[in-house]
Protein backbone atom coordinates (compact mmCIF):
# COMPACT_ATOMS: atom_id res chain seq x y z
CA UNK A 1 0.00 0.00 0.00
CA UNK A 2 1.51 3.52 -0.76
CA UNK A 3 2.32 6.25 1.54
CA UNK A 4 -0.60 8.38 -0.53
CA UNK A 5 -3.59 5.60 -0.18
CA UNK A 6 -2.64 5.19 3.64
CA UNK A 7 -2.89 8.75 4.10
CA UNK A 8 -6.46 9.11 2.87
CA UNK A 9 -8.45 6.29 3.19
CA UNK A 10 -11.56 6.34 0.70
CA UNK A 11 -14.73 4.37 1.25
CA UNK A 12 -17.96 4.47 -0.05
CA UNK A 13 -21.54 4.80 1.98
CA UNK A 14 -24.79 4.47 0.56
CA UNK A 15 -24.94 8.60 0.13
CA UNK A 16 -21.42 9.29 -1.39
CA UNK A 17 -17.48 8.33 -0.78
CA UNK A 18 -15.79 9.91 2.74
CA UNK A 19 -12.02 10.52 2.88
CA UNK A 20 -10.64 10.02 6.49
CA UNK A 21 -7.04 9.73 8.33
CA UNK A 22 -4.75 7.24 8.88
CA UNK A 23 -2.90 7.88 12.30
CA UNK A 24 -0.96 5.50 14.70
CA UNK A 25 -2.09 3.00 11.57
CA UNK A 26 -5.60 2.73 12.37
CA UNK A 27 -8.40 4.74 9.78
CA UNK A 28 -10.32 6.97 11.07
CA UNK A 29 -13.75 8.91 9.71
CA UNK A 30 -15.70 11.66 11.60
CA UNK A 31 -18.72 13.30 10.99
CA UNK A 32 -19.89 10.89 8.21
CA UNK A 33 -24.00 12.10 8.34
CA UNK A 34 -26.41 8.83 8.67
CA UNK A 35 -29.49 11.22 8.35
CA UNK A 36 -30.20 15.37 6.84
CA UNK A 37 -29.86 17.76 8.88
CA UNK A 38 -32.80 18.11 11.80
CA UNK A 39 -34.07 21.27 11.30
CA UNK A 40 -36.04 23.82 9.48
CA UNK A 41 -39.34 21.62 8.40
CA UNK A 42 -37.34 18.28 9.51
CA UNK A 43 -37.37 20.05 13.28
CA UNK A 44 -39.13 18.05 15.87
CA UNK A 45 -39.67 15.05 13.40
CA UNK A 46 -38.27 11.37 12.53
CA UNK A 47 -35.05 11.31 11.18
CA UNK A 48 -34.85 11.95 6.90
CA UNK A 49 -32.05 9.96 4.81
CA UNK A 50 -29.39 12.52 3.93
CA UNK A 51 -28.72 14.42 0.40
CA UNK A 52 -26.55 12.08 -1.39
CA UNK A 53 -23.32 14.30 -2.28
CA UNK A 54 -20.99 14.56 -5.06
CA UNK A 55 -17.11 13.81 -5.22
CA UNK A 56 -15.77 12.42 -2.25
CA UNK A 57 -16.45 14.15 1.24
CA UNK A 58 -14.11 14.95 3.37
CA UNK A 59 -14.36 13.08 6.89
CA UNK A 60 -11.55 14.29 8.89
CA UNK A 61 -12.90 15.71 11.55
CA UNK A 62 -15.88 15.57 13.83
CA UNK A 63 -18.92 16.61 12.45
CA UNK A 64 -21.61 19.30 14.30
CA UNK A 65 -22.74 18.15 17.68
CA UNK A 66 -27.11 18.44 18.63
CA UNK A 67 -27.87 21.95 20.66
CA UNK A 68 -27.12 21.43 23.93
CA UNK A 69 -26.50 24.04 26.91
CA UNK A 70 -23.13 23.75 28.71
CA UNK A 71 -22.26 21.86 31.87
CA UNK A 72 -22.73 24.60 35.10
CA UNK A 73 -19.89 25.11 36.29
CA UNK A 74 -19.59 22.78 39.36
CA UNK A 75 -20.18 19.80 36.64
CA UNK A 76 -17.48 21.45 33.88
CA UNK A 77 -14.74 21.06 36.56
CA UNK A 78 -15.31 16.73 35.95
CA UNK A 79 -16.89 16.57 32.85
CA UNK A 80 -16.10 17.63 29.19
CA UNK A 81 -18.60 18.49 26.49
CA UNK A 82 -17.36 19.70 23.00
CA UNK A 83 -19.18 21.68 20.95
CA UNK A 84 -19.01 21.75 17.40
CA UNK A 85 -21.57 24.23 15.43
CA UNK A 86 -23.13 23.57 12.52
CA UNK A 87 -26.58 22.06 11.34
CA UNK A 88 -25.56 18.75 9.76
CA UNK A 89 -25.12 16.72 13.23
CA UNK A 90 -26.68 13.53 12.93
CA UNK A 91 -23.37 12.33 12.05
CA UNK A 92 -21.09 9.58 13.47
CA UNK A 93 -17.46 8.41 13.16
CA UNK A 94 -15.76 5.16 12.62
CA UNK A 95 -12.45 3.68 13.74
CA UNK A 96 -11.31 0.86 11.73
CA UNK A 97 -7.83 -1.25 11.23
CA UNK A 98 -8.68 -2.64 7.77
CA UNK A 99 -10.77 0.02 5.61
CA UNK A 100 -12.42 -2.27 3.02
CA UNK A 101 -14.80 -5.07 2.23
CA UNK A 102 -13.31 -8.56 3.41
CA UNK A 103 -11.96 -7.79 7.26
CA UNK A 104 -15.20 -8.70 8.92
CA UNK A 105 -14.31 -7.41 12.03
CA UNK A 106 -16.40 -7.32 15.10
CA UNK A 107 -18.67 -3.74 15.73
CA UNK A 108 -19.04 -2.07 18.59
CA UNK A 109 -21.94 0.96 18.09
CA UNK A 110 -21.79 3.36 20.97
CA UNK A 111 -24.18 5.68 22.72
CA UNK A 112 -23.47 8.25 24.70
CA UNK A 113 -24.28 9.35 27.65
CA UNK A 114 -25.51 13.02 28.79
CA UNK A 115 -28.74 12.74 30.55
CA UNK A 116 -30.13 12.72 26.96
CA UNK A 117 -29.48 16.63 27.51
CA UNK A 118 -25.41 16.96 26.65
CA UNK A 119 -23.00 14.85 25.29
CA UNK A 120 -21.66 14.22 22.03
CA UNK A 121 -19.29 12.00 19.88
CA UNK A 122 -16.48 14.40 20.13
CA UNK A 123 -15.83 13.54 23.78
CA UNK A 124 -11.90 12.80 23.62
CA UNK A 125 -12.85 9.90 26.33
CA UNK A 126 -14.29 8.27 23.43
CA UNK A 127 -11.96 8.08 21.01
CA UNK A 128 -12.07 4.75 19.46
CA UNK A 129 -8.48 4.30 18.46
CA UNK A 130 -7.78 1.23 20.93
CA UNK A 131 -10.86 -0.47 20.10
CA UNK A 132 -9.57 -0.32 16.40
CA UNK A 133 -6.35 -1.53 17.43
CA UNK A 134 -7.67 -4.33 19.47
CA UNK A 135 -9.27 -5.14 16.29
CA UNK A 136 -12.65 -3.81 17.24
CA UNK A 137 -14.33 -1.06 14.49
CA UNK A 138 -15.96 1.30 16.60
CA UNK A 139 -18.54 3.61 15.43
CA UNK A 140 -19.80 6.34 17.57
CA UNK A 141 -23.37 8.23 16.98
CA UNK A 142 -24.83 11.84 17.65
CA UNK A 143 -28.65 11.96 18.40
CA UNK A 144 -30.79 14.99 18.68
CA UNK A 145 -31.04 15.97 22.78
CA UNK A 146 -33.02 17.65 25.27
CA UNK A 147 -36.46 19.13 23.64
CA UNK A 148 -35.07 18.98 20.45
CA UNK A 149 -35.05 15.25 20.79
CA UNK A 150 -36.60 13.97 23.57
CA UNK A 151 -39.84 17.09 24.54
CA UNK A 152 -42.74 15.59 24.22
CA UNK A 153 -46.09 17.38 22.12
CA UNK A 154 -49.17 16.68 20.54
CA UNK A 155 -48.17 17.40 16.84
CA UNK A 156 -45.18 15.38 16.74
CA UNK A 157 -44.16 11.66 16.87
CA UNK A 158 -42.15 10.94 20.55
CA UNK A 159 -38.57 10.31 21.33
CA UNK A 160 -37.04 11.73 17.75
CA UNK A 161 -33.40 11.58 19.57
CA UNK A 162 -34.13 7.40 19.78
CA UNK A 163 -35.41 7.41 15.93
CA UNK A 164 -31.76 8.88 14.95
CA UNK A 165 -29.97 6.16 17.15
CA UNK A 166 -31.91 3.80 15.41
CA UNK A 167 -31.35 5.32 12.20
CA UNK A 168 -27.71 5.16 12.73
CA UNK A 169 -27.68 1.64 13.34
CA UNK A 170 -29.59 0.78 10.40
CA UNK A 171 -26.85 3.04 8.47
CA UNK A 172 -24.00 0.20 10.56
CA UNK A 173 -25.82 -2.41 9.27
CA UNK A 174 -26.03 -1.41 5.86
CA UNK A 175 -22.60 0.59 5.81
CA UNK A 176 -20.18 -1.16 8.07
CA UNK A 177 -19.22 -4.14 6.03
CA UNK A 178 -17.51 -1.31 3.64
CA UNK A 179 -15.56 -0.20 6.70
CA UNK A 180 -13.89 -3.30 7.48
CA UNK A 181 -16.86 -4.66 9.99
CA UNK A 182 -19.19 -6.99 10.30
CA UNK A 183 -22.67 -6.54 10.10
CA UNK A 184 -23.71 -9.77 11.66
CA UNK A 185 -21.40 -9.28 14.89
CA UNK A 186 -22.53 -5.88 16.26
CA UNK A 187 -22.55 -4.82 19.34
CA UNK A 188 -24.18 -1.82 20.73
CA UNK A 189 -22.91 -0.26 23.71
CA UNK A 190 -23.98 2.79 26.24
CA UNK A 191 -23.16 4.44 29.71
CA UNK A 192 -26.09 6.45 31.68
CA UNK A 193 -28.64 7.84 29.10
CA UNK A 194 -26.83 6.12 26.66
CA UNK A 195 -27.22 2.42 28.21
CA UNK A 196 -30.72 3.75 28.90
CA UNK A 197 -31.24 4.06 24.94
CA UNK A 198 -29.63 0.96 24.15
CA UNK A 199 -31.94 -0.85 26.63
CA UNK A 200 -35.15 0.76 24.68
CA UNK A 201 -33.71 -0.36 21.41
CA UNK A 202 -33.39 -4.26 22.92
CA UNK A 203 -36.84 -3.92 23.22
CA UNK A 204 -38.11 -1.92 20.02
CA UNK A 205 -39.43 -4.11 17.50
CA UNK A 206 -37.90 -1.87 14.71
CA UNK A 207 -34.10 -2.39 15.88
CA UNK A 208 -34.45 -6.36 16.34
CA UNK A 209 -31.46 -8.32 14.29
CA UNK A 210 -29.80 -5.03 13.82
CA UNK A 211 -27.31 -5.84 16.72
CA UNK A 212 -26.09 -9.52 18.31
CA UNK A 213 -24.51 -7.98 21.40
CA UNK A 214 -25.31 -5.21 24.08
CA UNK A 215 -23.84 -3.10 27.01
CA UNK A 216 -25.15 -1.75 29.24
CA UNK A 217 -23.51 0.48 31.88
CA UNK A 218 -24.86 2.56 34.53
CA UNK A 219 -28.30 2.62 32.81
CA UNK A 220 -31.08 0.41 32.70
CA UNK A 221 -33.74 -0.25 30.42
CA UNK A 222 -36.89 2.18 31.34
CA UNK A 223 -39.37 4.52 29.74
CA UNK A 224 -39.59 7.93 31.77
CA UNK A 225 -43.76 9.01 32.99
CA UNK A 226 -45.22 10.82 30.33
CA UNK A 227 -46.53 13.66 31.94
CA UNK A 228 -43.21 13.85 33.76
CA UNK A 229 -41.61 14.93 30.52
CA UNK A 230 -44.76 17.10 29.59
CA UNK A 231 -43.91 19.32 32.74
CA UNK A 232 -40.56 19.91 30.87
CA UNK A 233 -42.16 21.52 28.11
CA UNK A 234 -44.78 23.04 29.59
CA UNK A 235 -42.72 24.86 32.04
CA UNK A 236 -40.38 25.57 29.21
CA UNK A 237 -43.38 27.27 27.48
CA UNK A 238 -44.71 29.31 30.17
CA UNK A 239 -41.64 30.77 30.32
CA UNK A 240 -41.35 31.45 26.31
CA UNK A 241 -44.97 32.72 26.69
CA UNK A 242 -46.04 30.23 23.79
CA UNK A 243 -48.09 27.04 23.41
CA UNK A 244 -46.40 23.83 23.83
CA UNK A 245 -46.17 22.12 20.22
CA UNK A 246 -43.81 21.84 18.16
CA UNK A 247 -44.87 23.63 16.19
CA UNK A 248 -44.34 26.75 18.68
CA UNK A 249 -41.06 25.65 19.89
CA UNK A 250 -39.59 25.56 15.85
CA UNK A 251 -40.28 29.43 15.80
CA UNK A 252 -37.87 29.69 18.74
CA UNK A 253 -34.48 30.98 18.20
CA UNK A 254 -31.91 27.83 19.13
CA UNK A 255 -29.74 29.61 21.89
CA UNK A 256 -33.01 30.71 23.85
CA UNK A 257 -34.14 27.42 23.75
CA UNK A 258 -31.12 26.00 25.08
CA UNK A 259 -31.10 28.65 27.83
CA UNK A 260 -34.58 28.11 28.92
CA UNK A 261 -33.96 24.46 29.00
CA UNK A 262 -31.46 24.40 31.15
CA UNK A 263 -33.18 26.99 33.58
CA UNK A 264 -35.90 24.49 33.71
CA UNK A 265 -34.22 21.52 34.23
CA UNK A 266 -31.54 22.93 37.47
CA UNK A 267 -33.21 20.96 39.79
CA UNK A 268 -33.89 17.57 38.37
CA UNK A 269 -31.39 14.90 39.93
CA UNK A 270 -31.33 11.33 39.73
CA UNK A 271 -31.44 11.41 43.85
CA UNK A 272 -34.48 13.72 43.76
CA UNK A 273 -36.27 12.90 40.41
CA UNK A 274 -38.17 15.77 38.79
CA UNK A 275 -39.42 16.73 35.47
CA UNK A 276 -36.69 16.36 32.99
CA UNK A 277 -36.41 14.47 29.42
CA UNK A 278 -36.53 10.65 28.99
CA UNK A 279 -37.56 7.84 26.74
CA UNK A 280 -41.39 7.84 26.35
CA UNK A 281 -43.64 4.96 25.82
CA UNK A 282 -45.18 5.97 22.38
CA UNK A 283 -46.98 2.77 21.33
CA UNK A 284 -44.80 2.49 17.53
CA UNK A 285 -40.97 2.57 18.62
CA UNK A 286 -41.20 1.67 22.13
CA UNK A 287 -44.68 -0.25 22.95
CA UNK A 288 -44.53 -0.68 26.20
CA UNK A 289 -42.17 -0.42 29.05
CA UNK A 290 -38.53 -1.48 27.73
CA UNK A 291 -37.85 -3.57 31.20
CA UNK A 292 -41.17 -5.30 31.10
CA UNK A 293 -41.08 -5.72 27.48
CA UNK A 294 -37.01 -7.61 28.19
CA UNK A 295 -38.11 -9.28 31.47
CA UNK A 296 -41.95 -10.72 30.33
CA UNK A 297 -41.63 -11.04 26.64
CA UNK A 298 -39.66 -12.00 23.67
CA UNK A 299 -37.39 -8.92 22.83
CA UNK A 300 -34.55 -9.35 21.95
CA UNK A 301 -34.18 -13.21 21.81
CA UNK A 302 -30.57 -14.43 21.39
CA UNK A 303 -28.51 -11.14 22.24
CA UNK A 304 -26.51 -11.82 24.84
CA UNK A 305 -25.95 -8.86 27.73
CA UNK A 306 -23.23 -7.34 29.23
CA UNK A 307 -24.29 -4.90 32.33
CA UNK A 308 -21.95 -2.55 34.79
CA UNK A 309 -22.24 0.20 37.50
CA UNK A 310 -19.78 1.59 39.56
CA UNK A 311 -20.00 1.71 42.90
CA UNK A 312 -20.31 4.96 44.14
CA UNK A 313 -22.22 6.13 41.47
CA UNK A 314 -24.01 8.69 43.63
CA UNK A 315 -20.84 10.68 43.97
CA UNK A 316 -21.07 12.67 40.83
CA UNK A 317 -24.47 13.39 41.56
CA UNK A 318 -24.05 15.18 44.89
CA UNK A 319 -19.85 16.35 45.22
CA UNK A 320 -19.81 18.91 42.68
CA UNK A 321 -21.01 21.92 44.66
CA UNK A 322 -21.11 20.23 48.03
CA UNK A 323 -23.89 18.85 48.14
CA UNK A 324 -22.69 15.59 49.87
CA UNK A 325 -22.03 17.49 52.92
CA UNK A 326 -25.70 19.68 52.64
CA UNK A 327 -27.65 15.83 52.02
CA UNK A 328 -25.50 14.70 55.42
CA UNK A 329 -26.72 17.81 56.77
CA UNK A 330 -30.22 17.33 56.21
CA UNK A 331 -30.30 14.31 57.78
CA UNK A 332 -34.11 12.62 58.40
CA UNK A 333 -35.44 15.01 55.99
CA UNK A 334 -33.14 13.62 53.04
CA UNK A 335 -33.52 10.17 53.83
CA UNK A 336 -37.46 10.85 53.60
CA UNK A 337 -36.82 12.36 50.27
CA UNK A 338 -34.92 8.67 49.34
CA UNK A 339 -37.77 6.66 50.34
CA UNK A 340 -40.21 8.98 48.26
CA UNK A 341 -37.72 8.85 45.11
CA UNK A 342 -37.43 4.97 46.11
CA UNK A 343 -40.71 4.18 46.46
CA UNK A 344 -39.43 2.42 50.04
CA UNK A 345 -40.37 2.13 53.52
CA UNK A 346 -38.29 2.81 56.77
CA UNK A 347 -37.45 -1.38 56.46
CA UNK A 348 -34.94 -0.14 53.89
CA UNK A 349 -33.68 2.72 55.47
CA UNK A 350 -32.69 0.43 58.73
CA UNK A 351 -31.59 -2.09 56.56
CA UNK A 352 -29.01 -0.55 54.96
CA UNK A 353 -27.76 1.10 57.90
CA UNK A 354 -27.55 -2.16 59.12
CA UNK A 355 -25.37 -2.95 55.92
CA UNK A 356 -22.93 0.11 56.86
CA UNK A 357 -22.95 1.05 59.96
CA UNK A 358 -20.52 3.63 59.67
CA UNK A 359 -21.90 5.66 56.65
CA UNK A 360 -23.53 8.90 56.96
CA UNK A 361 -27.23 10.32 55.68
CA UNK A 362 -25.81 11.17 52.30
CA UNK A 363 -23.75 7.60 51.67
CA UNK A 364 -26.59 5.85 52.60
CA UNK A 365 -29.11 7.81 50.44
CA UNK A 366 -26.61 7.21 47.09
CA UNK A 367 -26.88 3.82 47.77
CA UNK A 368 -30.35 3.08 48.34
CA UNK A 369 -30.99 5.03 44.87
CA UNK A 370 -28.21 4.03 42.87
CA UNK A 371 -29.89 0.06 43.96
CA UNK A 372 -32.69 1.23 42.83
CA UNK A 373 -31.80 3.26 39.50
CA UNK A 374 -29.29 0.90 38.39
CA UNK A 375 -28.49 -2.79 40.38
CA UNK A 376 -31.94 -3.95 40.47
CA UNK A 377 -33.31 -3.60 37.16
CA UNK A 378 -30.04 -4.66 35.68
CA UNK A 379 -30.02 -8.08 38.17
CA UNK A 380 -33.61 -8.37 37.55
CA UNK A 381 -32.86 -8.42 33.51
CA UNK A 382 -30.05 -10.58 34.23
CA UNK A 383 -32.42 -13.34 35.96
CA UNK A 384 -34.83 -13.11 33.23
CA UNK A 385 -33.55 -13.73 30.32
CA UNK A 386 -32.17 -17.15 29.24
CA UNK A 387 -29.52 -15.62 26.58
CA UNK A 388 -25.90 -14.97 28.68
CA UNK A 389 -25.07 -12.07 30.64
CA UNK A 390 -22.29 -10.88 32.40
CA UNK A 391 -22.17 -8.07 35.01
CA UNK A 392 -19.74 -6.40 36.70
CA UNK A 393 -18.71 -3.64 39.03
CA UNK A 394 -16.49 -1.09 38.40
CA UNK A 395 -14.81 -0.44 42.56
CA UNK A 396 -11.45 1.81 41.70
CA UNK A 397 -11.78 5.08 43.45
CA UNK A 398 -10.76 7.97 41.76
CA UNK A 399 -7.78 9.81 42.97
CA UNK A 400 -9.25 13.22 43.09
CA UNK A 401 -11.11 14.03 46.96
CA UNK A 402 -14.14 12.79 47.66
CA UNK A 403 -15.57 11.28 44.33
CA UNK A 404 -14.89 7.25 45.27
CA UNK A 405 -16.12 4.73 42.21
CA UNK A 406 -18.48 7.81 41.05
CA UNK A 407 -20.99 7.76 37.99
CA UNK A 408 -18.55 8.06 34.60
CA UNK A 409 -15.59 6.88 35.78
CA UNK A 410 -15.19 4.22 34.14
CA UNK A 411 -15.18 5.46 30.94
CA UNK A 412 -11.66 6.18 30.38
CA UNK A 413 -10.88 2.18 31.33
CA UNK A 414 -13.31 1.20 28.92
CA UNK A 415 -12.19 3.56 26.20
CA UNK A 416 -7.99 2.72 27.50
CA UNK A 417 -8.03 6.77 26.91
CA UNK A 418 -6.60 7.38 30.34
CA UNK A 419 -3.81 9.66 29.24
CA UNK A 420 -6.35 11.99 27.72
CA UNK A 421 -6.75 15.49 30.33
CA UNK A 422 -10.35 14.74 29.93
CA UNK A 423 -10.29 11.57 31.40
CA UNK A 424 -7.99 12.65 34.93
CA UNK A 425 -10.25 15.31 35.36
CA UNK A 426 -12.60 12.67 36.73
CA UNK A 427 -9.54 9.81 37.82
CA UNK A 428 -6.89 12.15 38.36
CA UNK A 429 -3.44 12.06 36.79
CA UNK A 430 -1.97 8.15 37.72
CA UNK A 431 -4.52 5.87 37.07
CA UNK A 432 -3.49 2.47 36.90
CA UNK A 433 -2.86 0.86 32.94
CA UNK A 434 -3.29 -2.45 34.70
CA UNK A 435 -6.88 -1.75 35.53
CA UNK A 436 -7.59 -0.12 31.74
CA UNK A 437 -6.10 -2.77 30.04
CA UNK A 438 -8.17 -5.13 32.03
CA UNK A 439 -11.14 -2.90 31.66
CA UNK A 440 -10.99 -2.80 28.10
CA UNK A 441 -9.97 -6.09 27.55
CA UNK A 442 -13.25 -7.60 29.05
CA UNK A 443 -15.43 -5.32 26.22
CA UNK A 444 -13.06 -6.34 23.33
CA UNK A 445 -13.68 -9.82 23.72
CA UNK A 446 -17.12 -9.50 24.61
CA UNK A 447 -17.68 -7.57 20.88
CA UNK A 448 -15.54 -10.20 19.48
CA UNK A 449 -16.87 -13.43 20.59
CA UNK A 450 -19.90 -12.53 23.40
CA UNK A 451 -17.82 -13.86 26.61
CA UNK A 452 -15.62 -10.95 28.44
CA UNK A 453 -13.77 -13.05 30.58
CA UNK A 454 -15.96 -14.22 33.57
CA UNK A 455 -18.97 -16.78 34.62
CA UNK A 456 -21.79 -16.23 33.30
CA UNK A 457 -25.10 -15.01 35.51
CA UNK A 458 -26.37 -17.89 37.47
CA UNK A 459 -27.55 -18.58 41.07
CA UNK A 460 -24.35 -17.77 42.19
CA UNK A 461 -25.00 -14.16 41.31
CA UNK A 462 -21.16 -13.72 39.78
CA UNK A 463 -20.14 -10.40 39.76
CA UNK A 464 -16.60 -9.39 38.14
CA UNK A 465 -15.35 -6.62 40.19
CA UNK A 466 -12.33 -4.20 38.75
CA UNK A 467 -10.95 -2.05 41.67
CA UNK A 468 -7.53 -2.21 43.47
CA UNK A 469 -5.64 -4.99 42.59
CA UNK A 470 -6.77 -8.19 40.06
CA UNK A 471 -10.27 -7.91 38.93
CA UNK A 472 -12.19 -11.14 40.49
CA UNK A 473 -15.37 -12.12 40.64
CA UNK A 474 -17.32 -11.93 43.91
CA UNK A 475 -20.74 -14.34 44.74
CA UNK A 476 -24.28 -13.76 46.40
CA UNK A 477 -23.03 -11.94 49.28
CA UNK A 478 -23.24 -8.44 47.16
CA UNK A 479 -26.41 -9.00 47.01
CA UNK A 480 -27.62 -8.38 50.73
CA UNK A 481 -28.59 -4.51 50.27
CA UNK A 482 -31.25 -6.68 47.61
CA UNK A 483 -32.43 -8.63 50.26
CA UNK A 484 -33.22 -5.43 52.45
CA UNK A 485 -35.57 -4.51 49.47
CA UNK A 486 -37.66 -7.59 49.29
CA UNK A 487 -37.81 -7.97 53.11
CA UNK A 488 -39.51 -4.25 52.77
CA UNK A 489 -41.47 -5.02 50.14
CA UNK A 490 -43.23 -8.33 51.79
CA UNK A 491 -43.38 -6.11 54.82
CA UNK A 492 -45.15 -2.98 53.73
CA UNK A 493 -47.53 -5.68 51.43
CA UNK A 494 -48.77 -7.39 54.81
CA UNK A 495 -49.23 -3.81 56.01
CA UNK A 496 -50.97 -2.63 53.35
CA UNK A 497 -53.49 -6.12 53.52
CA UNK A 498 -54.68 -4.96 56.72
CA UNK A 499 -54.40 -0.99 56.70
CA UNK A 500 -55.79 -0.56 53.21
CA UNK A 501 -56.44 3.27 52.51
CA UNK A 502 -60.75 3.21 52.20
CA UNK A 503 -61.02 6.49 50.15
CA UNK A 504 -59.12 5.75 47.03
CA UNK A 505 -55.58 7.79 46.74
CA UNK A 506 -54.39 9.62 49.68
CA UNK A 507 -53.84 12.96 49.66
CA UNK A 508 -50.64 14.73 48.21
CA UNK A 509 -47.76 13.91 50.77
CA UNK A 510 -49.80 12.10 53.17
CA UNK A 511 -47.85 8.99 54.61
CA UNK A 512 -48.93 5.69 53.33
CA UNK A 513 -48.13 2.53 55.50
CA UNK A 514 -45.00 5.03 56.92
CA UNK A 515 -43.80 5.41 53.63
CA UNK A 516 -43.88 9.88 52.44
CA UNK A 517 -45.52 10.31 48.88
CA UNK A 518 -43.45 12.09 46.47
CA UNK A 519 -43.68 15.32 46.09
CA UNK A 520 -44.24 16.89 49.19
CA UNK A 521 -41.26 15.22 50.56
CA UNK A 522 -39.03 16.00 47.68
CA UNK A 523 -40.08 19.48 47.07
CA UNK A 524 -39.10 20.00 50.83
CA UNK A 525 -35.63 18.13 50.12
CA UNK A 526 -34.66 20.17 46.49
CA UNK A 527 -35.63 23.69 48.70
CA UNK A 528 -33.57 23.47 51.60
CA UNK A 529 -30.84 21.71 49.33
CA UNK A 530 -30.47 24.93 46.90
CA UNK A 531 -29.04 22.62 44.35
CA UNK A 532 -26.04 24.75 42.00
CA UNK A 533 -26.72 24.00 38.26
CA UNK A 534 -28.35 21.21 36.83
CA UNK A 535 -27.62 17.70 38.78
CA UNK A 536 -28.11 15.24 36.25
CA UNK A 537 -27.45 11.82 35.50
CA UNK A 538 -24.58 11.97 32.56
Amino acid sequence: MTAAVQAEPVVRTPYGPVRGRYEHGVAMFRGIPYAAPPFGPRRFRPPEPPEPWDGVRDAGAFGPTPPKPPYSEAFAQYLSDPVVPGDDCLNLNVWTPEPGPGARLPVLAWLHGGALTRGSSAVPVYDGHPFARDGVVLVSVNYRLGVEGYGLFPDAPANPGLRDQLAALKWVHESIEAFGGDPHRVTLGGQSAGAISAGALLAAPQAQGLFRRAVLQSGPPEASDRDKVRRMVRRMATRLKIPATAAAFADIDRDLLLRTQAEVGRLSSPVLGGPAFGIVVDGDLVPRDPLEALVEGDAARGVGLMMGWTRDEYRLWLVPGGLLERVDRLGPVALAGAMARCHCGHEVVRGYRALHPEAGTAEIVGQMVTDHLLRIPLHRLAEARPEPAYLYEFAWPSLLPDLGSCHALELGFVFDTGEVPESAKLAGWGAPQELADAMHGAWVRFAADGDPGWQRWDASHPVRIFGDGEPHTAYGPRDRGFAVWTADAVAREAEAAVAEPADGEPADGVPVNGVPTRSVELRSVVRRLRLPGSVRRT
